[in-house]
C-alpha cells in the first residue's frame, strides 16, 4: 500500500522535474521556443503571403468583372439616351443597367432640356450621389486631352469604400460626345466574408503548425538531450568517486564520440586514481610501520633521558659539566623525535579513517582549566569561561586541540593568553587569543597545512609542523571547525567552533573502532601542546604554528 508520504515525495520530484524542464535555461526548452519560433515565423509569412494573394486576386476578379458589366451597360444602355433625357428615360435605364448577374446598383446623372438636373436611381434613392466620393466625381467629369496616348476624351474611374464598417466598390464613367454620367456601386462584403474564412483557416493552420514544431522541438530535444543528460548523470557518479562508470555507445554521430571519450576518460582516471591510491596506501603504512618500529626504541631511550634529566635537575655534581650541553641536547632531541613519532602515528590514524570518538559529557569550564592545569599555563593563560556550559564530546581529543591552540599562542604570541568560551545556540565557541605580532597575511591560509615552513631558510623548528594539522582533523571528526584570523588590535585569535551535542561515533561491533586492532594507542591519554604524549615541562615546549 502507498503511504500518503510516499505520494507526496512522488508529486515533489514530479514537479521538480517538470520545473527543471521549464526553466529557460534548460536547453529542452530553448529548443522548442527556437522552433516555435521558427515555425511561428514560417507559418505567419506564408499565410500573411497566402492571404494577400488570395485577396487581391478575389478582388480583382469581381471588381474586373463588375467594372466591365457596368461599362458595357454604360455602352449599350446610356449612349442611346437622349442628350437631355427625362427623369423617367433615366430611371428605366438605370434599371436596365442594374439587371445584371454582378448585382450592382446604378445612378444616371443628366441635364432635362431645362437644364435641371435630373437623376435615374435603380433601387429607389438607396444610392445617391452623396454616396459616390467627391474624388472619384471630380475624376468621372473631368474632360481629358486627347493625345496620341489618349484616344477619349472621358474615362472610367473606379474606388474602393467602406460604409457602415461593409465595403463597396464605386465606379463611374460618362458618356463620350454628350450624354448621362453613370455611378455604380457594387457591395463587396461576400467577398469579405470569405476572406475572412479565409483568414480563419490560414490561423487555424498556423495554429496547427506551431503545435506540430513544439511536438517536433519536443521530439528533437529528447533525441538531443537523451545522450546528454546520461553524459551529465555519468559526469556527477564520476565526480561522487564512483569512478568504475562507463556509458553505453551506439551509433557514429558526435555524441557517441563524446560517449567514447568519456569512457576513456574515464578509465584512464580509474587507473590513475588506483595507482595513486596504491602509492598512498603503501606511503601510509611505511608511515604507521616506520611510527610503530620507532616506539620501542624510543620508549628505552626516553627512559634513559628521562634519568639523565632527572641527575641534571638533581645538581648532584653527578654529570660532568663538559658534557652538560650535549646531555641537554640529547633530552630535547628524544622527546622532539617522541612528539613526531606520535603525531606521525595520529595523522596516518586520521588518514587511514580509523579515528573515532569517545564521547562523554563535560563540563567545558573543567575541562579546559585540567587542560591548562596539565601544563602548569594558569599564570599565562586568562581563562573566561562561564561552568555549566555541557557539551557531549571527546575529552580527550578536546584536550588536543586545546593544547595546540594555546601552546601556539604562548610560543608565537606570547603571554598572556586569552581563552573566552560560550555558546551560540547549538555550537561551542573558543577563541584563543594571542598579543603578539599576529600571523603574516601569506601564511594566514596555510597555518593548518601539515610541516608548512613561514620561512625557507628555517625549515627546521622545534615543533614537528603537524600540531594546528592534528587539531584541525580533531574538530573535523566532531563535526566542527578552526578558522584563524588576525585581530585589529595586534595578535591572532583561533577560533574552534564544535556542535554541543556530537553524535557518538563508536561503533562496539566496529573491528576497527575503539576497542579493535585499528584503534587508537591507548598510550596517548596525556598531550602537551602539541597534541602528543609528554606533557611540557615550562611555557616555551609550546605547540607550532606549522610557520
Amino acid at each position: 500500500m502507498t503511504k500518503p508520504q510516499d505520494k507526496l515525495r512522488g508529486w515533489a520530484a514530479a514537479r521538480r522535474t517538470v520545473m527543471a524542464g521549464l526553466r529557460f535555461t534548460s536547453l529542452r526548452l530553448r529548443l522548442v521556443v527556437v522552433f516555435g519560433l521558427v515555425a511561428l515565423t514560417a507559418a505567419v509569412s506564408a499565410s500573411g503571403i497566402a492571404y494577400w494573394l488570395n485577396r487581391e486576386a478575389v478582388l480583382t476578379r469581381t471588381q474586373k468583372a463588375v467594372l466591365g458589366d457596368f461599362q458595357q451597360a454604360m455602352q449599350t444602355r446610356a449612349s442611346t439616351l437622349r442628350q437631355h433625357p427625362t427623369q423617367e428615360e433615366l430611371q428605366r435605364a438605370a434599371g436596365q443597367m442594374a439587371d445584371s448577374s454582378q448585382r450592382f446598383s446604378v445612378l444616371l446623372v443628366a441635364e432635362d432640356e431645362n437644364g435641371r438636373t435630373v437623376r435615374g436611381n435603380s433601387d429607389l434613392d438607396t444610392f445617391t450621389l452623396e454616396d459616390v466620393p467627391q474624388s472619384l466625381r471630380k475624376a468621372v467629369n473631368k474632360e481629358q486631352k486627347i493625345s496620341s496616348n489618349n484616344k477619349n476624351t472621358y474615362h472610367l474611374y473606379w474606388q474602393r469604400t467602406t460604409q457602415g464598417d461593409k465595403p463597396y466598390l464605386v465606379g463611374g464613367a460618362k458618356v463620350i460626345g454628350g450624354g448621362p454620367t453613370g455611378y455604380m456601386i457594387k457591395s463587396l462584403e461576400p467577398e469579405a466574408k470569405d476572406l475572412n474564412s479565409l483568414a480563419w483557416s490560414l490561423g487555424i493552420a498556423t495554429g496547427l503548425a506551431l503545435i506540430g514544431s513544439a511536438l517536433l522541438a519536443q521530439a528533437a530535444a529528447t533525441t538531443v538531450l537523451k545522450p546528454v543528460h546520461r553524459l551529465g548523470t555519468a559526469a556527477r557518479r564520476l565526480g561522487e568517486g564512483r569512478l568504475d562508470t562507463r556509458l553505453r555507445v551506439s551509433g557514429t554521430d558526435e555524441l557517441a564520440d563524446l560517449s567514447r571519450t568519456f569512457n576513456r576518460t574515464a578509465e584512464a582516471l580509474e587507473k590513475r586514481v588506483a595507482d595513486m591510491s596504491a602509492r598512498e596506501q603503501a606511503s601510509r603504512r611505511f608511515v604507521a610501520d616506520m611510527s610503530h618500529e620507532l616506539r620501542t626504541p624510543l620508549t628505552a631511550i626516553t627512559a634513559v633521558t628521562e634519568v639523565l634529566e632527572e641527575e641534571l635537575d638533581a645538581e648532584t655534581g653527578s654529570v660532568d659539566p663538559m658534557i652538560e650541553p650535549a646531555v641537554r641536547l640529547v633530552v630535547s632531541e628524544t622527546r622532539r623525535l617522541n612528539n613526531l613519532v606520535e603525531n606521525l602515528m595520529e595523522v596516518t590514524r586520521f588518514d587511514a579513517g580509523t579515528a573515532r570518538l569517545v564521547s562523554d559529557n563535560v563540563d567545558i569550564a573543567d575541562q579546559i582549566t585540567a587542560c591548562i592545569d596539565a601544563r602548569a599555563w594558569l599564570d599565562a593563560v586568562e581563562l573566561d569561561a562561564p561552568r555549566g556550559i555541557m557539551a557531549h564530546i571527546d575529552p580527550r581529543r578536546l584536550d588536543v586541540i586545546l593544547a595546540n591552540l594555546i601552546g601556539n599562542a604562548l610560543k608565537h604570541g606570547g603571554s598572556p593568553v586569552r581563552v573566552r568560551v560560550r555558546a551560540e545556540g547549538t555550537d561551542l565557541v573558543i577563541a584563543v587569543q594571542d598579543h603578539g605580532p599576529g600571523i603574516p597575511e601569506d601564511v594566514l591560509p596555510h597555518v593548518f597545512d601539515r610541516f608548512y615552513k613561514a620561512s625557507a631558510s628555517r625549515p627546521r623548528s622545534e615543533g614537528s609542523g603537524l600540531g594546528l594539522s592534528i587539531a584541525l582533523e580533531n574538530a573535523h571528526i566532531h563535526g566542527g571547525e578552526i578558522t584563524a584570523a588576525n585581530v585589529p588590535d595586534g595578535g591572532a585569535v583561533f577560533t574552534l567552533r564544535l556542535p554541543l551535542d556530537t553524535p557518538e561515533a563508536k561503533d562496539p561491533d566496529d573491528p576497527d573502532g575503539p576497542d579493535g586492532p585499528g584503534a587508537e594507542d591507548p598510550d596517548l591519554t596525556d598531550t602537551d601542546a602539541d597534541g602528543n604524549g609528554n606533557r611540557s615541562r615550562s611555557r616555551s615546549n609550546g605547540a607550532e604554528r606549522g610557520v
